[in-house]
């Protein structure tokens, strides 16, 4: 036993090795989470911490412990994170505004507390000798046989209120997530008429074609003669580019109109003295 606990306690140069380079990515991966402004970018620095923190419980002979933190945690938990901050679209752009003030200096204190729980707890732990996890497996037949005998035996009912606290949880979000339905559900009929009323359905003119030329920077005219600048593409129309030929579309059209009335005057006389 003497010399199972010498043997833990001394660490070789792989170890040491594994756990620098390990270790300085996984505080990386961490200060990303929180300094990355892009959503998507913390999340995958979370999930790149996740990884590593399983490699680290994996070489410490907690296998159970190494596999549930990929499947679970890294492989469910952070894709459904991922997959919800890309479906909603958040990007840096949006409001990075507190909404409940003091909210930052909490979250900082609390960080720094859970720094020094975390010191303190690993000095308590090099300041004593320890077997590691081989003894511990070995006494119940390996690293899950050994975590199953502790969670249904000597912490069953710990195991049992965190499994209906976080059922109450899940329950809970539902509750508040849903809407009750007050009015009646429009029909595919109803909504498409509402789409009709709120839009601009038809087509508007063509560049001058209403205007009885074929150039692009010359809005087209409207029934009532007043020229559609919607015709008119934005660049041109910023530029100040656009001619305006409304004025001698209308001159030549009362023209048009004029001379078709006197012809029409004429016709109908020559039409009475043949009568006559």
């Amino acid at each position: 036993m003497t010399g199972l606990a010498a043997a833990a306690s001394q660490t070789s140069t792989g170890e040491a090795f594994q756990f620098w380079v390990l270790g300085t990515v996984a505080v990386i991966g961490a200060l990303s989470t929180v300094l990355m402004r892009r959503a998507v970018h913390s999340a995958l620095s979370l999930a790149g911490t996740m990884i590593i923190l399983a490699v680290f419980y994996l070489a410490n002979g907690a296998y159970f412990l190494g596999i549930v933190q990929v499947v679970v945690y890294t492989g469910a938990i952070m894709m459904l994170f991922l997959f919800v901050v890309m479906l909603v679209g958040v990007t840096a752009a949006d409001s990075l505004k507190e909404t409940l003030k003091g909210q930052r200096w909490l979250a900082i204190a609390c960080g720094l507390g859970f720094g020094v729980l975390l010191i303190a707890g690993i000095g308590n732990a090099s300041l004593h000798s320890f077997n590691g996890l081989g003894t511990a497996n070995a006494e119940h037949g390996g690293n899950v046989e050994g975590l199953a005998s502790l969670i249904f035996t000597k912490y069953v009912f710990a195991f049992e209120i965190t499994g209906a606290l976080l059922i109450t949880a899940t329950v809970g979000a539902m509750v508040l997530t849903h809407r009750e339905r007050t009015e009646r559900a429009k029909t595919q009929r109803e909504m498409s008429e509402d789409r009709v009323r709120s839009s601009h359905l038809p087509p508007l003119p063509a560049p001058g074609v209403y205007a009885r030329h074929n150039a692009v920077d010359i809005a087209g005219l409207l029934p009532d003669g007043t020229p559609s600048e919607l015709t008119v593409m934005q660049t041109l129309r910023k530029r100040g580019q656009m001619r305006d030929v409304s004025q001698e579309s209308l001159a030549e059209l009362k023209a048009l109109e004029q001379r078709s009335g006197e012809r029409l005057g004429r016709d109908t006389a020559e039409e009475g003295e043949v009568a006559k």
